[in-house]
């Protein structure tokens, strides 16, 4: 079984504690795809009932996190090609639309955060810690989210924002993708700053396209 560990917060209830650590071990591969979760086991290495643990679990189900197969109960869900394809088609469309109503809209102090998030993103390579690296990539196109100003296109995107999660760092564990990626965010940078949106709406749709196919390479590698 994994090592586990609870990540307290003194504001939330233990049964959401438990659930966002198996969430995020389940969203970062520590709990990897077909891993059974047993129910005792959890609650053993995070040192808290069986209550808390299925409450979490049932949640995770909820979100397509965790499937229950017969005989065996609990575990993490794998990832499947129509469920990779499902999320991002919609984030190729929504990031793409998001780097087209960026060149329209980013601020002068926007700019300048996304250049930092742009160098930021590529020290986080350099040091080669996947954790961080995707931190670094999510702060990147954050600051493009935002930049459109439109809450209702902010708040949809939020809500997919761990199912995108997911995939997001299938794609960062693959060392060999890196040096890709620095290059597809200079040339996304380099569209926005210069207003382009027909070349950075291009550019995001480029950049989901090659997740996918490397996704896919991983989970079908003689496809």
């Amino acid at each position: 079984m994994t090592e586990l560990s609870l990540n307290m917060d003194e504001y939330l209830p233990l049964r959401d504690v438990v659930f966002h650590t198996l969430r995020r071990a389940i969203l970062t591969g520590q709990l990897k795809p077909g891993e059974r979760l047993m129910e005792i086991h959890l609650a053993q290495k995070l040192g808290v009932s069986r209550t808390p643990v299925r409450e979490a679990i049932h949640k995770l189900e909820l979100e397509g996190l965790v499937t229950m197969m017969p005989r065996r109960g609990a575990q993490v869900a794998q990832i499947s090609e129509k469920g990779l394809k499902d999320v991002l088609e919609v984030r190729r469309a929504l990031d793409a639309f998001c780097a087209e109503l960026a060149c329209e809209r980013i601020t002068p102090k926007e700019e300048e955060e996304l250049k930092k998030a742009c160098r930021e993103f590529e020290e986080a390579v350099k040091i080669g810690d996947p954790t961080l690296i995707a931190t670094k990539d999510v702060a990147f196109h954050d600051i493009i989210i935002n930049s459109t100003g439109n809450e209702r296109l902010i708040s949809t995107i939020n809500n997919l924002a761990e199912q995108i999660y997911r995939y997001r760092f299938e794609y960062i564990k693959d060392a060999s993708q890196r040096p890709r990626l620095m290059e597809e965010h200079r040339t996304l940078l380099d569209a926005i700053l210069n207003k382009d949106s027909a070349r950075a709406g291009k550019a995001a749709r480029i950049h989901i396209d090659n997740q996918e196919i490397s996704i896919l390479s991983q989970i079908y590698p003689e496809g």
